[in-house]
């Protein structure tokens, strides 16, 4: 399968936002790591309507003017991780969850350290929040776009930009 693809800039760097014909699937870091997001071959295409709509509402979400994304998306992955990545997407703006809370949201009280890894394998970043999601005692761990970016997006959504 084919996807298209469209590089932004932001206030955490550059993203690569990827999608199919119809669908959101991927917001990618500026030095993302390959083996975090599989995907087929790109084609950029910075006319693509599910591309431009993102970016718009991306652009929205930074100056604060958006809190909640309001477009189709498509998930790839396991059953598991696809429980974890529908929880994120029910945290609200300005608010965090802890991996243990996003455990038991998804039925597995014990899998804390499974949340983690689906977490960080959140194709869909920012616009499935994995930036709201802190540890046990509310500090910041593990973040693809790096821990800086994550409190940035923060600070977004706690008007401190």
């Amino acid at each position: 399968m084919q996807l298209s693809y469209m590089e932004i800039s932001s206030p955490v760097g550059l993203l690569k936002l990827v999608a199919t014909q119809t669908a959101l699937v991927a917001v990618l870091w500026e030095n993302e790591n390959p083996k975090r997001v599989r995907l087929a071959e790109l084609i950029e295409d910075r006319q693509h309507p599910v591309l431009l709509a993102t970016q718009q509402q991306l652009n929205e979400y930074f100056v604060g003017q958006r809190k909640v994304f309001d477009l189709p998306l498509e998930f790839e992955g396991t059953e598991f991780q696809q429980k974890v990545w529908q929880a994120l997407l029910t945290i609200p703006f300005g608010e965090t969850r802890s991996y243990q809370q996003i455990a038991e949201q998804t039925g597995n009280i014990k899998a804390v350290r499974a949340v983690g890894a689906a977490n960080g394998k959140n194709p869909i970043s920012i616009i499935a929040p994995c930036h709201r999601v802190v540890g046990a005692k509310g500090q910041l761990v593990g973040f693809a776009g790096g821990l800086g970016n994550k409190q940035t997006l923060l600070n977004i959504e706690a008007g401190l930009f």
